[in-house]
């Protein structure tokens, strides 16, 4: 039977309690305990179906992780209070001073700031590489690597990670692959392919109303356990959990996640198309000229589509400003950064997103100075939203 992320969260039972057909709201950062060794037992990880802080684990999160885990396919997960919270516990928890980090030199803003700058704080060291060259991958590898770090859908260029040469290249190194899949959820599933350990932004297309921020990590039962062991573990002593009102919404969000991927990567295609007929000079993975066209439909679970992120290139800041601008009053979308917006949202990757990245290594990647990246909403007439971009572009270029 073919992996379905969609069908595994449709089968969960989210019965509770009360029989109420949505999950009940665990309003309470403490539990009872009837015995006081259940309470001992409990701080030890030794009982299931106890709750004992919600810094650690609350029925409302405990749905949430149960729900994400059956749609990436791992054994367990655990939910933060942020992207950047799942992406910091992540990462901390795997290294110590002195190891040793290879990470996609094209990455978030944040998480390039947090390994380029953050880390130096440890003595731990980072080395960044082109992914897309597997040899320059290898070549960077040393005694004391402990992570590779990539995000399966590289932020800002769309470019895709060969998940399972670099799940290779890692457990043969004796290290682990960490992979960032907030651009791709359902159409990827990272774990299956090789990864350790998955991580998103929650914020993004899996909440998908731009109304709150939230994080995931996903791994095996070993590795989330380690990961809020109440002794040693990264995300439990550090603290980034989320509120359960929060996790209940985003778990019946989840619930239409396919739906919304789907017509995310319908109406990105569809831009995609049209801007090539007009001779924008446009980056979307779904047509054959991408050049990791085909690595994607190798890793992809199918039905879901290519994903709702494309760019265009319009040369210089100053132009890709002056286009942005115009699209936002003539209704587009918004002017904005974060995507997974159920609006069109669209940025200057270079001057915001990717702006923690220097300039020089901005160059180096590839990334042009008038790069506008679009997170295509969920329109129900999209040509009439390209029509609109079209005319942008035009009126910014008399």
């Amino acid at each position: 039977m073919k992996f379905d992320p969609a069908t595994n969260i449709q089968r969960l039972d989210g019965k509770d309690a009360y029989r109420g057909v949505n999950p009940s709201i665990s309003d309470s950062a403490t539990f009872m305990f009837e015995k006081a060794k259940t309470m001992t037992d409990t701080f030890h990880g030794e009982t299931e179906g106890y709750f004992l802080y919600s810094r650690h684990w609350n029925p409302s999160n405990l749905a949430l992780c149960k729900a994400l885990a059956a749609m990436e396919g791992t054994e367990s997960a655990w939910a933060t209070g942020s992207g950047m919270s799942a992406i910091t516990s992540a990462i901390l928890h795997e290294v110590k001073t002195g190891d040793h980090i290879v990470a996609s030199m094209t990455t978030y803003g944040g998480t390039f700031a947090f390994l380029n700058n953050y880390l130096k704080k440890f003595n731990i060291d980072v080395t960044f590489v082109n992914f897309q060259n597997l040899d320059a991958v290898k070549k960077a590898i040393r005694p004391n690597t402990k992570v590779l770090y990539t995000e399966t859908m590289n932020n800002p260029l769309l470019r895709i990670a060969n998940i399972p040469e670099l799940s290779k290249i890692a457990h043969a190194a004796g290290a682990r692959l960490l992979v960032d899949n907030t651009f791709t959820p359902m159409i990827f599933s990272p774990y299956r392919l090789g990864a350790d350990v998955v991580i998103y932004s929650m914020t993004k297309f899996i909440n998908g109303k731009n109304d709150c921020v939230a994080g995931a990590i996903c791994g095996s039962a070993a590795y989330i356990n380690s990961l809020i062991d109440v002794n040693d573990g990264t995300a439990m002593l550090l603290g980034p959990v989320l509120d359960p009102l929060r996790s209940t919404s985003i778990l019946k969000n989840l619930h239409t996640l396919h739906i919304r991927m789907q017509q995310h990567g319908r109406n990105a295609m569809y831009l995609a198309e049209h801007f090539k007929e007009v001779g924008f000079k446009y980056n979307y993975p779904g047509l054959p000229e991408h050049p990791d066209y085909e690595l994607f439909n190798s890793m992809m679970n199918p039905g879901y589509g290519y994903g709702g992120m494309i760019s265009i290139d319009m040369g210089t800041a100053e132009k890709a400003s002056r286009i942005m601008e115009i699209m936002q009053e003539k209704g587009v979308g918004y002017l904005a950064v974060s995507l997974g917006y159920f609006k069109t949202l669209f940025s200057n990757s270079g001057k915001s997103t990717s702006s923690e990245v220097p300039e020089e290594l901005q160059h180096e990647m590839g990334m042009s100075e008038g790069l506008i990246r679009f997170s295509v909403g969920l329109d129900n007439d999209i040509d009439a939203t390209f029509q609109l971009i079209k005319q942008s572009v035009e009126e910014a270029n008399k």
